[in-house]
């Protein structure tokens, strides 16, 4: 090709003669199929084949290794010791995440269950569940703080991440209770809880909450003010929680989403700009009662 062509085609397709001169080589060589762009294959997996399986097995079973949980730093250091596999922290946090695995922080869990009875609720609640002419409802009630406690999030190395803490210690509670059957949520806002505040509920959900069915049956857990003799339950036939077992009520899903997208990082200097935000997180709970259903659905539980 001559230099002045070369030039023009250069210019036409913004790259450099080196490039030119390589494409030309590729097509002397393989004719046009060697113009066609294919995949690398990349570089081989520091982390691959059986071992990759050996080492998810320790993610999941760190006892294996004598240790009691892992971190990414510790996982790290483990498999270069006993591997003898040189790989950088990033490429061990990489096969983690690949491999499904992710950072959680445990919630505290109670070792004082009895599996019978939570098994025997079980099926109380799925024969409930069979019939017709029953609606059940979960009830529960949850704290809402002015300046909640900071949550994980991401952020710049080197940043200094913070959160504005009063510590003027506004709270709110809320007592509720949701149908998952229909996605139905009722609740009320209360300084405090106690036997006034839920026979107050109760009286409350016997004139507002518009029942679908002849029996309702609502899951509250078995704190004393819930048990107390002289609540009127209204027609309501309760079933209560076995103990220990805040894992079987689904309305905990309803407060830990609120929570996240209504009070994650937001900080009220009063009372009534807390009640003000508890007012829009309660309503938008009870307009979109179609994602209520799915944040309460009980399939979990069986």
């Amino acid at each position: 090709m001559e230099p002045f062509y070369t030039h023009q085609v250069v210019e036409a397709l913004l790259v450099t003669e080196g490039v030119l001169r390589k494409w030309i080589g590729l097509f002397n060589e393989s004719g046009i199929d060697g113009l066609i762009l294919k995949k690398r294959p990349g570089r081989t997996a520091i982390l691959g084949g059986q071992q990759a399986k050996e080492l998810v097995e320790l993610l999941e079973q760190p006892e294996k290794a004598e240790q009691t949980i892992w971190t990414a730093k510790a996982f790290h250091g483990h498999i270069g010791d006993s591997y003898q596999i040189q790989c950088s922290y990033e490429t061990v946090v990489r096969f983690s995440h690949k491999s499904r695995f992710t950072l959680k922080t445990p919630p505290p869990w109670p070792d004082r269950q009895d599996e019978a009875q939570r098994e025997a609720f079980r099926k109380q609640i799925a024969e409930l569940l069979e019939n017709p002419d029953v609606d059940v409802w979960f009830a529960d009630e949850s704290g809402f703080e002015g300046d909640p406690g900071p949550r994980r999030r991401w952020d710049r190395r080197g940043n200094k991440t913070r959160i504005t803490k009063n510590g003027d210690h506004l709270r709110m509670d809320v007592v509720g209770m949701v149908c998952p059957r229909s996605g139905e949520f009722f609740a009320i806002e209360a300084s405090y809880s106690d036997s006034e505040t839920i026979q107050a509920f109760l009286d409350e959900a016997e004139r507002f909450v518009p029942l679908q069915h002849r029996r309702n049956v609502p899951v509250p857990d078995n704190a004393a003010r819930h048990r107390k003799r002289s609540i009127k339950w209204n027609g309501w036939e309760p079933l209560f929680l076995p103990p220990y077992s805040p894992d079987l009520n689904p309305i905990e899903r309803i407060w830990l989403t609120m929570k996240a997208k209504w009070f994650n990082n937001y900080v009220s200097k009063t009372v009534e700009k807390l009640l003000e935000r508890l007012d829009h997180a309660i309503l938008d709970v009870i307009n979109h009662p179609d994602r209520v259903k799915r944040t309460a659905a009980i399939g979990t539980l069986f």
